[in-house]
């Protein structure tokens, strides 16, 4: 029963997740914190690292203090919510650092249905670099109108 428990917490975690990204990213990114998002949109600086790496920041603290807790606490259910938390954080940057904007050379030649649906949906929302406008969707979830 435990890992039924743990499984259903993990896999809920990492579906929060997408939804939190999503409400993040409009109403926190574009909103009251653009500052810190801005020069992901608008590239005003040589360096490799962007102010927006700070969100990364933020949900690894979270994922870190729901470990520490599950350790000195012994809360068990903060282990499935830390793991959930640092498997999204995972598949994000795989999705949109390393796929999308290529900050590393990894998958530069993958070409599916999902892939181009994926990365036409993420160029949409870069043509609009101010604040406000710009479609905004979950990185892993993409309406399908974007898969041609």
């Amino acid at each position: 029963m435990d890992i039924v428990l743990w499984t259903v917490i993990f896999i809920g975690t990492f579906s929060i997740m997408e939804f939190n990204a999503w409400w993040m990213h409009r109403y926190v990114m574009h909103g009251f914190l653009w500052n810190l998002h801005e020069d992901h949109h608008h590239k005003k600086h040589d360096s490799w690292f962007e102010k927006n790496d700070w969100f990364f920041v933020f949900y690894a603290v979270i994922s870190i203090a729901l470990k520490v807790a599950h350790s000195e606490l012994d809360l068990w259910w903060a282990l499935p919510m830390s793991a959930g938390i640092l498997a999204y954080g995972i598949a994000y940057f795989v999705v949109h650092d390393v796929f999308i904007h290529q900050r590393f050379k990894w998958l530069r030649k993958a070409d599916n249905k999902y892939a181009r649906g994926v990365r036409r949906a993420h160029k949409m929302h870069h043509k609009h670099i101010g604040k406000a406008d710009g479609e905004n969707f979950g990185m892993l979830v993409v309406p399908f109108k974007y898969f041609k």
